[in-house]
């Protein structure tokens, strides 16, 4: 690189040329640019023939990093010539740009692959068994994360500080940082435990009974987690907090329960066995019971103005909507149980026993007479 940049700075000699040479150099990078983006189209192409899909993300990685790579020579190379031709200072600037340039672009396509590789790692249509998206992404997070903290490294190094020296600072600095950062660390820490315990995932639905948490999981940080509660506002709670408190996920559900109890008349009493039986009956054919869980349908209890009994039960399906449409079914087959044995669903009612009858008074007597 350097033979060529001293043979085109001669080549012009001292006339103002240069700058036509320049404007020719900066010209060819972006056409480069542009065949070397037309290139890779060609590759995808090719690659989305095949059965892998990780050639798939290293041709995607690079797109962007061998363009820019390209445009980045070509305006260093002119602004090299450009500064030899005015004897600038700047010069001495062009090599060591020139690095820093390939170190960002090494650590663009490494962050690239790493997104790509996720998304592989989660997509169905990519794996045969996709792996758990909350583990693969907190890996994600780590892998990027030690990139780039790489690629700062080499290039302070590249400049003339002293990593060693860093490195030791950052020893002792730490455990300042530490003090002072105390709660940040909980929540950092608290965030690691969710990715290795998993009690929830992005998407499940959670809630506690500690506190007034209940929603969807939409991202899980490393310091806060963002919850959309069920009114649509989001909620941003540190992960700290997830260490003392209890969280249950009703989104690993197995079954969802029905249990309810219905009360007649005591003057259906000689109905009540009759009406246990076939509601049983009725739940034992129903096809969305699961009749492998616990099923329960028993009188249990003379109530105060009502004879009632329960069922216990639970649906196959755990999704909201649709056991709300399998409960209405079940309690409205109930409900024709009971009014085809010619019994009827108790409400509550008062009666008033008078056991010597009710006296009136001569003028009241009177009263009902004159009306």
């Amino acid at each position: 690189m350097a033979k060529i940049e001293s043979w085109l700075v001669n080549l012009t000699g001292e006339h103002y040329l240069w700058i036509l040479e320049l404007f020719f150099i900066v010209v060819l990078a972006l056409g480069l640019g542009y065949a070397v983006n037309r290139v890779v189209d060609r590759l995808e192409v090719h690659a989305a023939k095949t059965q892998t899909v990780w050639d798939d993300a290293l041709i995607e990685a690079c797109r962007r990093p061998l363009i820019w790579l390209v445009w980045i020579l070509g305006i260093n190379f002119s602004a090299g010539i450009a500064a030899q031709k005015m004897d600038s200072g700047l010069y001495a600037l062009v090599d060591p740009i020139n690095r820093l340039a390939l170190i960002f672009l090494g650590v663009l396509f490494l962050n690239n692959f790493i997104k790509r590789a996720e998304r592989n790692l989660v997509h169905p249509d990519y794996i045969a068994k996709p792996l758990d998206e909350t583990t693969v992404r907190a890996v994600g997070k780590l892998l990027r994360a030690a990139v780039i903290i790489t690629g700062l490294l080499i290039a302070m190094q590249l400049f003339g500080y002293s990593i060693s020296g860093l490195l030791a600072f950052g020893g002792i600095g730490g455990i300042a940082v530490g003090f002072a950062a105390k709660d940040l660390l909980a929540n950092f820490f608290g965030g690691m435990m969710i990715y290795l315990d998993r009690p929830f995932s992005v998407g499940d639905w959670v809630r506690s009974p500690d506190k007034e948490i209940e929603g969807t999981v939409e991202d899980i940080g490393w310091r806060l987690t963002r919850i959309r509660t069920f009114d649509k506002r989001p909620l941003y709670i540190p992960n700290a907090a997830f260490a003392s408190i209890s969280v249950e996920n009703p989104s690993r559900m197995t079954n969802r329960r029905i249990y309810e109890t219905i009360g007649v008349r005591y003057e259906d009493l000689e109905q009540v066995q009759n009406i246990v039986d076939q509601v049983k009956a009725m739940l034992s054919a129903h096809p969305d019971i699961d009749t492998t869980q616990t099923m329960m349908v028993n009188f249990n209890k003379f109530a105060a103005s009502s004879l009632d009994f329960f069922i216990y039960t639970f649906t196959k399906t755990t999704d909201w909507a649709t056991y709300h449409q399998v409960k209405q079914d079940v309690l409205l087959k109930i409900a024709e149980i009971i009014a085809a044995n010619q019994a009827e669903v108790a409400y509550p009612t008062s009666t008033l026993h008078m056991p010597h009858g009710l006296a009136l008074s001569g003028e009241q007597v009177m009263e009902r007479a004159g009306s």
